[in-house]
């Protein structure tokens, strides 16, 4: 049969000597590239656990799926195969293979097409790099391939004269296309089979090189097989050919069954720690070994799942949760959300470095900062009673519990361990708002930005905002003793640690955390928050029912959880407690269902173990209603001394020094928004209350309100056979008033 063709002119073909002497003398005129200076595309990052398990894989900025990978890291069956299907005479030929262009444009004078590929490797490279820009002299428009295979050649010849033969093929096995979103054989492998480039054997070496000949056609997610499969033979016997492999090689090759990969999104597990990770990483791709323990990954986000479903009655959507080593910092689970995939409840949102208020899981900051500076002792007795502080607009602040009860003078410990409001804000304004504010900017807290007066005595209740990342450093920090190492998500070595405060008083803090008599008012006896193995924990609930926490640890591990929405809905009446609290419990329990318990806390350094009375904080005495343990300093013992362990009588509210503002527009407000309401402690008898000489009189209930009046005055208290006395002032309230709950003091 007799082949048609089409003529082409003759002039066409005569074009290609010359042309390509003109090419390769403005390219030597032009200077070369050196490949290992060119840029790659925005790279794809593949991510693995802590133990090289492939978690998945960010795409770049272009959406392309691609990594760098050298020579050396990639398997010879790989370069072999490449060489084969794209360039057989690579090694041989300089930019041009004058043998294989000759027989490409003789094809393409006969009959008007390339029946033969005439491209070579620095060719190919040249047009993906976009080393093909016409330079002045060469005329593109002499013909649509010609002109292409010119520029081409002009780009390769640039490349050839500045580059090494092992550049230019690690420079072109980076970019090739290898179908769909894809560049490059490394994350072609690690796409298709889920492996590194470097463990590629022969079969999937030779799919992998066929790809590049067409590859929206040949890659593995399309739908044609058939071609795929016959162009891995064409490989195979093009490597058999070129004496790459044996004949029984190739066919074995041929037989074997591949299994590809098949999974859109490219990850796998942890996808909001991938995200996370992948904001800070090189533009160029390619492999980052994580923290993250593949195993507990999978085991926390089953749980947080669970318990979202559990708790949907109560209108709870999500959570999020986190876990570290202790002693590393190494974040060995990141759950963001239920569901990362999951656009119905916003699942793409990352509870983990979302900023919520966080409720009252900042009150142990307080307490060991004030226990450290000497506003509080271990043996202090705080008044859970209803308190007033003066707040914007010349109104009061009542810090309650969500109980809407008090529980009256209680010790330090249990007033942490029950999450009190009162005793906390009270501490609180002791203490200083700047002064905890500075401490946790010490602990991590960036995000907490805004002046003290903004946050006000709200501070210490969740008034500012902060994400549990920061939440989980801050108490790794009190497991660790004070010593603040920052959590991390990349293996490598640890980072240095700074300490914070005074280990004694990190060690007392976590001891009362730790403490389930202690916090059984609040939370019962047998709570989830109460661990077969020595624990400490916190929970935390933001007003409204929004957010919900719990924050833990043991010797070991620290753990935080969130459960809440991320739209901001208030949920049905959950708490710490029991929204986050359940998801605590399961992760740690797990963390230590294969392996012995972990050991106890240390004692707090320093202290003693004494016996002391509970309604007093003294040395227990004939009258003493009940007698607890508690650690002491040694330099505090002699205070303990009591006279038969009675309450001692004192004002608790208000405190000597204390500064109240009176709104200027008098006569506007109800009368109980300016007024104090008196408390004391320890009284024998009913109490009673004047003023400057002045009897105040009591309500039915026995309770004693002022009215505030501008000036200094002094308060007595009196209940037949003891008296106590505070001086305050009221000023006139300042021209502006910033938000937040704000005690003046001098």
């Amino acid at each position: 049969m007799r082949r048609s063709f089409v003529p082409v002119p003759t002039k066409l073909f005569a074009w290609l000597v010359p042309a390509i002497a003109l090419v390769a003398l403005l390219a030597l005129r032009a200077g070369g590239v050196d490949v290992t200076e060119l840029p790659l595309p925005q790279g794809s990052m593949t991510y693995t656990d802590r133990n090289g398990e492939v978690l998945g894989t960010v795409l770049g900025a272009d959406s392309a799926r691609a990594a760098e990978v050298t020579l050396n890291d990639v398997s010879p069956a790989f370069l072999d195969a490449i060489v084969a299907a794209e360039d057989g005479r690579f090694w041989q030929h300089g930019a041009i293979d004058l043998f294989a262009l000759a027989r490409a444009s003789r094809d393409l004078a006969i009959y008007g097409q390339a029946h033969s590929g005439g491209s070579t490797i620095a060719m190919q490279l040249a047009r993906l790099t976009g080393e093909t820009v016409a330079p002045s002299g060469i005329d593109a428009g002499i013909g649509a391939q010609l002109g292409a295979k010119i520029l081409q050649i002009w780009g390769a010849q640039r490349i050839a004269i500045a580059s090494e033969k092992r550049a230019i093929l690690e420079a072109y096995i980076n970019r090739v296309p290898m179908g769909g979103n894809v560049y490059g054989v490394e994350a072609a492998a690690r796409t298709y089979f889920g492996e590194p480039a470097s463990d590629l054997d022969l079969a999937q070496a030779a799919v992998l090189a066929a790809i590049p000949n067409d590859p929206s056609r040949l890659g593995p997610d399309g739908t044609d097989w058939t071609w795929l499969r016959e162009r891995q033979r064409f490989v195979l016997r093009r490597m058999v050919e070129l004496g790459f492999v044996t004949a029984a090689q190739a066919e074995f090759a041929g037989r074997e069954t591949l299994h590809f990969r098949r999974n859109d999104s490219g990850i796998a597990d942890a996808a909001h720690a991938l995200f996370f990770l992948a904001r800070n990483a090189p533009p160029h791709g390619g492999r980052t070994r994580t923290t993250i323990e593949l195993s507990l990954q999978r085991f926390v986000q089953a749980q947080a799942e669970d318990v979202v479903a559990a708790l949907a009655r109560y209108r709870v959507a999500d959570a999020a949760a986190l876990v570290v080593d202790n002693r590393s910092g190494d974040v060995l689970a990141y759950v963001g959300s239920p569901d990362y995939f999951s656009n119905e409840v916003l699942g793409r949102n990352d509870g983990v470095q979302a900023l919520r208020q966080p409720g009252s899981s900042l009150k142990p900051f307080t307490y060991e900062l004030a226990l450290e500076r000497g506003a509080i002792r271990s043996t202090t007795i705080l008044d859970d009673a209803p308190v007033s502080y003066a707040i914007s607009a010349g109104k009061l602040y009542q810090p309650t519990d969500y109980s809407g009860r008090f529980s009256g003078p209680v010790r330090v410990r249990v007033a942490l361990a029950n999450s009190l409001n009162a005793p906390a804000v009270q501490v609180l304004s002791t203490l200083g708002v700047g002064e905890l504010l500075d401490r946790l900017h010490e602990l991590g807290f960036a995000h907490l930005d805004r002046p003290a007066s903004y946050y006000g005595l709200g501070l210490t209740l969740g008034s500012g905002e902060v994400s549990l990342w920061e939440l989980v450093q801050a108490y790794c920090a009190i497991a660790r003793a004070g010593s603040v190492i920052p959590l991390r998500l990349v293996a490598g070595d640890a980072p240095a640690a700074r300490v914070v405060g005074q280990a004694a008083y990190w060690q007392l803090v976590t001891d009362m955390l730790a403490d389930p008599q202690a916090r059984a008012k609040a939370f019962g006896i047998g709570s989830v928050l109460q661990m077969p193995f020595p624990a400490a924990v916190k929970t935390g609930t933001s007003s409204d029912f929004r957010d919900t926490w719990t924050i833990g640890f043991t010797r070991d591990y620290t753990v935080g959880t969130w459960v809440g929405n991320f739209d901001g809905s208030p949920m049905r009446g959950v708490s710490g407690v029991t929204g986050a609290g359940p998801l605590w419990n399961r992760i740690m329990l797990h963390l230590y269902e294969p392996t012995a318990e972990p050991p106890s806390f240390p004692p707090p350094r320093g202290f003693v173990r004494r016996a002391l009375c509970a309604t007093t904080g003294h040395s227990p005495g004939p009258n003493c209603p009940g007698i607890v343990q508690e650690w002491i300093l040694p330099r505090d013992l002699a205070r303990l001394r009591h006279r038969d362990g009675a309450p001692v009588f004192r004002i608790v509210f208000p405190r000597s020094g204390d500064i109240f503002v009176q709104n200027r527009t008098t006569g506007t407000l109800e009368a109980r928004e300016q007024q104090l309401v008196l408390r004391a402690t320890g009284a024998h008898a009913r109490i009673r209350w004047s003023i400057e000489g002045s009897a105040i009189p009591l309500d039915r209930d026995g309770n004693a309100f002022w009215p505030l009046r501008l000036g200094t005055w002094r308060i007595i208290a009196d209940d037949g056979s003891q008296r106590d006395s505070v001086t305050i002032r009221v000023v006139p309230s300042p021209r502006q008033l910033r938000p937040g709950f704000t005690l003046l003091r001098e």
